[in-house]
Formats: structure tokens, sequence, C-alpha cells
């Protein structure tokens, strides 16, 4: 696996990857969306209000999902001290924060018809509440620093603690009596969901992730790219042309690294 955490190696992969990815995405979102507000029923109790589902349940997966993928990078650049690991955990930052927000907004967009209200301080909401503030605490506590190595540990180290949020969020409905309704999808019994509405969810939520490793993809391309800008500054030989990708990207990405870690 630390051959393909190499820069140039990781670029190639996912050169090749993304134009399939995409299709891919585009073809699952059309589809998710059409079968979530055309083609699956309208829920006895809720009506249409059910719809907002494909987006919110979703969306929470992703969120969870975002954090624990960030704390593994955290992990791997404590413990590996390789780059990239960092970067795609800065990268899978604001990407899971979004994911997240757009949770808790459906949530209470889903919840005033039919809990009465927009929210209630039960221990999922707020469990999710606090996976919102954790990454925006991380995305803080990387940029608070003039020196980029050591934000980045202390973002790791924020990252790993915060982790234990995690399956307090996943089993908080199990372990405390709460509004939030019990899970209906990953449950010891087998889903408990009507395969007409889990097919949507399950497709939208493919679509989600797909989503997510794009915007990962093209942040990390971004990061990398102005780390080696910053590389052929300091070494003089930024002369704003563009510079073949290769083993010219490895360099130039191990010399910023480098001339950040000298500082």
């Amino acid at each position: 696996m630390h051959r393909f955490a190499k820069p140039s190696v990781f670029l190639k992969l996912t050169g090749a990857m993304m134009p399939w990815v995409v299709a891919l995405t585009v073809i699952l979102t059309a589809v998710g969306l059409y079968l979530a507000l055309i083609g699956s029923p309208v829920d006895y109790q809720q009506g249409n209000t059910v719809r907002i589902m494909y987006i919110h349940v979703p969306a929470a997966w992703m969120g969870l999902f975002c954090y624990v993928g960030m704390a593994l990078c955290g992990a791997m650049s404590l413990i590996w001290k390789h780059p990239l690991a960092d970067i795609c955990a800065r990268a899978t930052a604001p990407v899971g924060a979004t994911f997240t927000a757009l949770t808790l907004v459906t949530g209470s967009l889903w919840g005033e018809p039919m809990w009465g209200t927009w929210w209630v301080w039960d221990a999922r909401l707020t469990s999710m509440l606090i996976l919102l503030f954790l990454y925006l605490g991380y995305i803080a506590l990387v940029n608070a620093f003039d020196d980029p190595e050591r934000g980045s540990k202390a973002g790791s180290a924020l990252a790993l603690v915060g982790a234990i949020n995690v399956p307090i969020v996943k089993f908080s409905v199990d372990w405390w009596n709460t509004l939030h309704q019990p899970a209906s999808v990953a449950r010891m019994g087998g889903p408990s969901i009507d395969p007409s509405m889990l097919a949507p969810l399950l497709i939208m939520a493919f679509a989600f992730t797909g989503y997510y490793f794009i915007v990962l993809v093209l942040r990390v391309r971004l990061e990398l790219n102005q780390r080696r800008i910053r590389a052929l500054q300091l070494s003089g030989l930024f002369d704003e042309r563009p510079v073949a990708s290769g083993d010219h990207d490895e360099l130039a990405y191990d010399q910023g690294h480098n001339a950040g870690a000298s500082k």
C-alpha cells in the first residue's frame, strides 16, 4: 500500500479511474434521483416527506464514512510520516463537513413535520452536531500554524481523539431513548425497509460515495500542484511554465515536503 501512496503513482492511478468514476457517478445520481422523487412509493404515514430520506440518510452515512477515512489518514500520517496521507485527510475534512451539515439541515426539514419541531437535543442529533464541530475544529487547527507539519500533527491527533464520536453517533439510538428512529438498513436482522425504498436509498449512497471520490482526487491534485509550485519557487526554477507529471511531480513534491519539514 505504501507504493500506491507515492504522488506519481496516485496521480497515474486516479487519472485512469476518474473518467469511469465520473460517468458512473452521473448515472447513479440520475437514476437515484428519478427513483427517489418519482419511482419510489409514498409512505403511508409520512407522505411525500419521506423523500427527504434519500438525501438525509446517504449524507449521514458519508459524514461518518469521511470522518473514519480522515482519522485513518491522520493515523497513517502520524505513524508512517507520509505526507500524502495528511493531504488526503485535509482534502476529506471540508467534504465530510458538508455532508454532515447537509444531514443536519435535511434532518431538521424532515423532523419538523414528523416531530413538530426543527430540533431536539437527543443523542443522535447532538452527537451529529458534535461531529460537525470536530470537522470544523480539524480544519481550523491544521491551518492555525505557520509550520504545516505542526498543524498536521495537531489535526491528526484531534481526528483520532474525535473518532470516539463515530460509534456514539451510530449506536446512540440503541443506547439511549431518543426521538430518532432506530437503524432500518444496517441491522442484525437485515434491512427492515421495503425494497422499493431501499433500492433508491442505496443508489444515492453510491452516488454520494462517487462524488466524494471525485472531489477528493481533485483536491489532492490541487494540493500536490501547489506544493510543486512552492518547491520550484524555493529552488528558483519556477518560470510560470507547466511542468510534466511523473518523476518531476515526485521530485518537486518531495522537495516541498522536505522544505516544510526543515522549518
